[in-house]
């Protein structure tokens, strides 16, 4: 497992301020992560790694995150 927990607090920052809008009236359909895996990027090509699961490139073998983990634990309660 991956230890990505500053992606944990980034999200979970965002899911705060979400049900904070919520809260206040505002009508939210949904909540995106971005993204399943590690990809490519235009704007960043292969350096920025967003996704749930981290890609090695070379073997193309996927490793779970931490983070995916969290979402799971999310989605559950």
């Amino acid at each position: 497992i991956i230890d990505d927990s500053k992606r944990i607090r980034y999200i979970e920052q965002h899911l705060h301020k979400v049900l904070e809008a919520r809260d206040r009236g505002v009508n939210i359909q949904g909540y995106f992560i971005w993204s399943l895996q590690d990809q490519f990027s235009w704007a960043n090509g292969y350096n920025k790694r967003y996704g749930l699961f981290f890609v090695d490139y070379e073997t193309q073998k996927r490793y779970i995150k931490k983070s995916a983990l969290w979402v799971k634990g999310l989605k559950r309660n």
